[in-house]
């Protein structure tokens, strides 16, 4: 059974996945939007600082399918965490959808096509994203580090990708805001993502951490994980005897 920590970081993604494409639909889709692409990206930007700060303690504030796949290729989520958190964060930007067309009394249609432009912007900005993400899971950032770290790293990235692509960054955004395409909005994060996590473990990680599995809680020291993991081995090791 889910124990209370368990649901509260299913949940955290959710709302947090809703609460960010509810913003990029509000400020690019809404009648009263089309706002330039800076003031997307730094409104996204903040959102995503405001929510880590509120919620990174409890999930990591990952937010993005693209984010939890490179973390997972890189050994920082297990496979069936990462699975759970993909999840609720599809379902976060299917319900940040239905909220929005609730609230502006109707719909858009699915939009968007293959184009190779769009698939390398959104590969390159999610590329930025996420090196400014496995800097701050990676050196163990405290909460405030972290959440200003993966905030101007998502509007820089925002930035750079909106030059060719609508810079979503996000599938789960991507998904919402009708623009599920498998060749650009979701092959291009993830790709970009993977890349960037696996690039700053080869290169800038500390060596440390890199031993570490299931890092996924921005703002815990490794001074305070690794009283845990001895704990672990010394009750592993009272029962063998």
């Amino acid at each position: 059974m889910f124990g209370r920590n368990k649901v509260a970081m299913i949940v955290a993604e959710f709302l947090g996945t809703a609460t960010l494409t509810s913003v990029v639909l509000t400020m690019v889709y809404a009648p009263s939007g089309g706002y330039p692409s800076f003031f997307v990206a730094a409104g996204v930007g903040l959102v995503l600082v405001a929510v880590t700060l509120a919620l990174g303690r409890v999930s990591g504030a990952q937010l993005n399918p693209a984010i939890t796949i490179g973390m997972w290729s890189a050994r920082l989520v297990k496979t069936l965490p990462a699975i759970v958190y993909i999840a609720a964060q599809l379902l976060g930007g299917v319900v940040a959808y239905a909220l929005f067309s609730y609230f502006t009394k109707g719909n858009f249609p699915a939009t968007g096509k293959f184009d190779s432009h769009i698939l390398v912007a959104e590969a390159v900005g999610t590329f930025v994203f996420s090196l400014g993400w496995a800097a701050a899971a990676y050196q163990k950032y405290e909460t405030g580090k972290a959440a200003a770290t993966v905030g101007v790293s998502l509007m820089l990235g925002v930035i750079i990708a909106s030059v060719a692509s609508a810079g979503l960054l996000n599938p789960a955004i991507a998904l919402g805001a009708k623009n599920w395409v498998w060749g650009t909005y979701v092959l291009g994060p993830v790709l970009g993502s993977v890349i960037g996590f696996n690039l700053y473990a080869l290169l800038f990680a500390p060596k440390e951490t890199l031993a570490e599995e299931g890092a996924v809680i921005l703002g815990e020291s490794l001074a305070t994980a690794q009283p845990r993991m001895v704990k672990s081995v010394g009750k592993a090791a009272k029962r063998r005897r």
